[in-house]
């Protein structure tokens, strides 16, 4: 009985308080409901189904119901937009810029009226207004903390003439333009002033976060002109936004002595948050990030500082996002503390907000209003002139102090991206009244175009002034050898690096190392990108200075791994790619089964490859890496070595099981082992690979020729014993012996040392 106990209670309570609750609702519809049974009668004659479609229609078209359906069609389209953008080695912005444009009367609208105005009705607008709005405060405030001050101190100089070159030259080209613009777009009575000084800055705005994303994806922050690029952006931005707040304050007063008293007020604010404000906040953030942590109370006081520089700004008549920008720059520069504050606010700004805003955008761009010929030829004109404006201004300034036409030329394509940040600037225009519709179409056209083409035209500058990396590239018949390591965290970095060292030990200098480490491009701040760095290679070098072997490091960011991964490894200056096995892979026999396959396929063209490789024949995998390896080594072009690591130290026994007969590849291995770090080899001939081929009987007599102790042949009736595996340091297969390896019966296959599975 005792067992029952609580079922017996949970039932009687249950079901006694749903007979009391039944009982007050009968009593009230007796004695306090009037006419009841009259809108009883009433209701039973509709159709049920015709009242249940009425509830779900008036259900969609409640105003929440309509701003959640938005979101998800705006998140949809940026997500696939972006996506697609980067597979054609565009930026994501690009696609999220454009879909904006998909999504509005431009297209969507044109083409599906009706469903254009039942998503996005005109008495919905103001809630996707008021949101981006919201997050383009959080999003400045993320933008302002990535500028450094004192980096940009360090880095003054060249950094500050390029980039107020590259402000000045299409301030003056949009001055010019709009003075011929201006009698046929004036607006709602804007002055002459306002409209040329809102053209101008409108030519004149670099994208800061798409431009260091740009550099940090293709490499350029590697070379020396990669922090000047980067400076020069941020400078710009700084300079453009305090340029903007001045414009603002013209166009809202009037005239220029009109906003005398705006300006004013806007030069104390910003001494008081520089002097006052500032101090404060590092005080705070000492405090916190002491203790590894940032708690809710402090992300708020933080939050709230946040909107209140914004409210200040917005009511001195200067805009809520130069308070949030000014409010980024002034926050401690601390890495811990940036990346614990960003971390709670960057994701949501950047998936959820960001979109709204592009869409938004989109939906106030109507290209059909440029319905003739002629207004074509006004925005090409527009756009020829931000082109020219920007990249002679930026090109002859870098050249103008000592750079090469081709880092002046790249510093100039770089400076010509705008992405988001003009399109900020161009809704604040639009909501003034400067820019007129047809003008605001024009200037979202010249936006896209301008970013669209930065990528290209780097391109094109690699071609035309040849890398100089490409001038000693050697055939990899040659003498030169060049492995590509690609880690993902320090541990992996050493023991690939030590790997690498008993292939070229006794040749570095007809050799190269190239030690890789890829992060994702989620993190928006460049110095949280440079102490990743940091930390990532400084204990590889330590490990470097140990063995004496020389690298050299590539840290880019990227959101496509594999890719990047493959892109690297192809460019023609490696041989050899290793990469290691994070998972382990002595369970199942999956990897054996993937490299199985996989080198079915070596001998096959690459499109062969890329038409066989579908993710149904992937998708029983279980271990995530393996899947990864398998597109790697499908569309790398250079032998890859795949290290399965298991209690790693160092290399001087190698255990060569040779088990398929397609293995004497691996011979040309074993001879530079040998022949650089005098590495002994046992060789498990199972197939009589020494009968068969003479390449590899031609192998071990280079081996031998280097000291005949550097090899022996194992029995093949003698069992291989736990005892000798052992005292291997490493075992070294192909993918094809690996596959047979699991296959069969051999006991002493789960004993394994660490493992290299090279494929041909």
């Amino acid at each position: 009985m005792g067992k029952h106990r609580d079922t017996i209670f949970y039932i009687f309570t249950i079901g006694g308080f749903s007979a009391l609750i039944y009982w007050v609702i009968i009593l009230g519809k007796n004695n306090l409901q009037k006419g009841f049974q009259q809108i009883t009668n009433d209701l039973s004659g509709k159709n049920p189904w015709t009242n249940f479609v009425d509830s779900l229609a008036d259900n969609i078209s409640v105003s929440l119901s309509v701003l959640l359906l938005q979101i998800i069609i705006i998140l949809i389209t940026i997500r696939i937009s972006g996506w697609l953008c980067k597979k054609i080695g565009q930026p994501a912005v690009i696609g999220e810029i454009f879909s904006g444009i998909v999504l509005g009367p431009s297209l969507l609208g044109y083409y599906f009226p009706g469903f254009f105005s039942h998503v996005f009705p005109v008495h919905s607008l103001g809630s996707i207004q008021m949101l981006s709005q919201i997050g383009l405060i959080l999003f400045m405030f993320i933008v302002g903390m990535e500028l450094n001050l004192k980096t940009l101190r360090n880095r003054a100089g060249n950094a500050l003439l390029i980039s107020h070159a590259s402000i000045i030259f299409p301030f003056t080209c949009g001055v010019l333009l709009a003075y011929f613009l201006y009698p046929l777009y004036e607006t709602r009575n804007i002055n002459f002033l306002s409209f040329a000084l809102f053209i101008g800055i409108s030519m004149s705005i670099t994208a800061f976060p798409v431009l260091a994303r740009i550099v940090q994806e293709r490499g350029i922050h590697k070379t020396h002109i990669g922090p000047i690029v980067i400076t020069c952006a941020a400078v710009d931005d700084i300079t453009a936004w305090c340029i903007l707040a001045a414009v603002i304050a013209i166009v809202k007063a009037g005239s220029l002595a009109s906003s005398f008293f705006v300006i004013v007020l806007a030069i104390a604010y910003v001494v008081a948050m520089l002097k006052i404000i500032r101090p404060f906040v590092q005080r705070i953030a000492d405090s916190q990030t002491d203790n590894g942590k940032l708690s809710r109370s402090y992300i708020a006081f933080f939050v709230i500082l946040l909107f209140l520089s914004s409210f200040t700004t917005e009511v001195i008549g200067i805009h809520a996002l130069f308070g949030a920008f000014l409010m980024g720059v002034i926050m401690p520069k601390s890495a811990k503390f940036r990346s614990l504050l960003t971390s709670k606010i960057e994701d949501i700004v950047l998936i959820v907000f960001l979109p709204l805003f592009f869409v938004f955008t989109g939906l106030r761009t109507q290209i059909g209003l440029l319905n003739d010929i002629s207004l074509w030829g006004i925005c090409l004109l527009i756009t020829v002139v931000a082109i020219l404006g920007k990249l002679i201004g930026s090109t002859f300034a870098a050249r103008f102090v000592h750079y090469s036409w081709r880092e002046s030329l790249t510093i100039g394509a770089l400076m010509n991206t705008r992405g988001l940040m003009e399109l900020v600037v161009l809704n604040i225009g639009y909501d003034l009244g400067v820019l007129s519709p047809e003008i605001f179409a024009m200037m979202v056209i010249m936006a896209l175009a301008t970013t669209f083409m930065t990528s290209p035209m780097l391109n094109a500058i690699d071609k035309i002034f040849k890398n100089d990396k490409n001038d000693d590239i050697s055939f990899r018949s040659g003498e030169k050898y060049r492995i590509l390591c690609f880690f993902e965290n320090v541990a992996a970095g050493k023991r690939l690096l030590n790997l690498s060292n008993v292939f070229i030990k006794s040749r570095q200098q007809a050799s190269e190392v190239t030690m890789m480490c890829l992060t994702s491009e989620n993190t928006m701040n460049s110095d949280n990108l440079e102490e990743e760095e940091r930390n990532m290679f400084s204990q590889v070098e330590v490990e470097a200075k140990r063995i004496a072997q020389d690298f050299k490091p590539i840290f880019a960011l990227t959101s496509e791994e594999n890719s990047r991964i493959v892109k690297v490894a192809n460019d023609g200056a490696h041989d050899f790619l290793l990469l290691e096995v994070r998972s382990s892979v002595f369970e199942g026999n999956l990897l054996g089964s993937i490299l199985n396959l996989s080198s079915q396929l070596f001998h096959l063209p690459n499109r062969l490859i890329n038409q066989i490789f579908r993710p149904k024949r992937i998708g029983s995998i279980r271990i995530p890496n393996e899947e990864r390896i398998l597109k790697i080594i499908s569309k790398s072009e250079i032998p890859v070595g795949i290290f399965v690591d298991n209690g790693f130290q160092s290399v001087k026994t190698v255990f060569l099981p040779i088990l398929d007969d397609e293995d004497a590849f691996l011979g040309e291995y074993m001879v530079r082992m040998a022949s650089n770090a005098y590495i002994r080899f046992t060789l498990l001939d199972q197939v009589g690979i020494m009968d068969k081929s003479i390449e590899f009987i031609r192998n071990v007599r280079e081996v031998k020729a280097v000291n005949p102790y550097l090899f022996s042949n194992w029995d093949r009736s003698t069992p291989i014993s736990e005892t000798f595996l052992s005292k291997q340091d490493l075992v070294m297969m192909s993918p094809r012996s690996w596959n047979k390896l699991q296959k069969a019966d051999f006991p002493w296959k789960d004993k394994l040392p660490s493992s290299l599975v090279i494929t041909s």
